[in-house]
C-alpha cells in the first residue's frame, strides 16, 4: 500500500509531493522547459501527463508509461479564428519535434466555438486556461502546472490532489461528460490496476 503514502495528507503536503514528482520526472521536466521557451500566453500543461506521471512514480513504473500525449493549453482571445490557432499548433509541432510524445496544443479561448458540434452540448466561454480545467469530466484529471514569473512551478488544482493520491477517479458533474469519465477511467485501470473509478451516479 506504499503507493498511497500521500493519501489523506494536507493539501500543502500533497502539493509539495506532486510538484516534486513532476519536476523530477525526466519526460515532464524536458517538456515543461520546452513549453516555457515557447512562451504562449496563459499556458498550462494539464491532465494526463501529470497525474499519470505521479501514478508511475508511486507504483514504480518508468517515466512516460501509459502516457499517450502531453496536453498544452493556452489562452489568447485576440483572434478566435481556427487559422490563428493553427499557426500556433504548427509552430508548436516544430518546437516539440524532439520530444518522444506528441504535444496537443489548444487555445482555450475558442473551445466554445467547436465543442457543441463535437460533443453535442454547449460549453462555457472560458476566460482563462485555469478556468477550463474545472470543467474536465473527472475531478481527478483537473490539474495543471506552469512556471511562474520567478521560474517556480505553479499548480492549478481546483478540486485538490487527494483523488490523485488515493488512486480514485471521481466524476465532475458540472457538464454531462459521463461517457468521457467512464472511458478514461476504464483506460486508466488497464495501466494502473490500483485505481478505483467512482460511478457517475454514485
Amino acid at each position: 500500500m506504499d503507493h498511497l503514502r500521500y493519501a489523506g495528507l494536507s493539501f500543502e503536503a500533497q502539493r509539495a509531493a506532486f510538484l516534486a514528482i513532476v519536476s523530477t520526472d525526466p519526460l515532464l521536466a524536458d517538456a515543461l522547459a520546452r513549453v516555457r521557451a515557447l512562451a504562449l500566453p496563459d499556458w498550462l500543461v494539464v491532465s494526463g501527463a501529470l497525474y499519470n506521471s505521479v501514478w508511475n512514480h508511486l507504483t514504480g513504473k518508468p517515466s512516460g508509461y501509459g502516457i499517450k500525449d502531453i496536453d498544452l493549453f493556452y489562452f489568447d482571445d485576440s483572434d478566435l479564428s481556427y487559422e490563428a490557432e493553427d499557426v500556433v499548433i504548427r509552430r508548436a509541432a516544430r518546437h516539440f519535434e524532439e520530444l518522444p510524445l506528441p504535444v496537443e496544443v489548444r487555445n482555450q479561448a475558442r473551445v466554445h466555438l467547436w465543442y457543441p458540434k463535437k460533443f453535442g452540448q454547449p460549453c462555457p466561454r472560458y476566460t482563462s486556461s485555469s478556468e477550463s480545467v474545472s470543467y474536465f469530466a473527472s475531478r481527478t484529471h483537473a490539474v495543471g502546472v506552469r512556471y511562474d514569473g520567478n521560474g517556480q512551478l505553479d499548480l492549478v488544482a481546483p478540486f485538490g490532489l487527494n483523488d490523485i493520491f488515493t488512486f480514485r477517479i471521481t466524476p465532475n458533474r458540472v457538464m454531462d461528460n459521463q461517457k468521457t469519465h467512464e472511458a478514461k477511467g476504464a483506460r486508466a485501470r488497464e495501466n494502473w490496476p490500483e485505481i478505483s473509478v467512482v460511478p457517475w451516479w454514485d
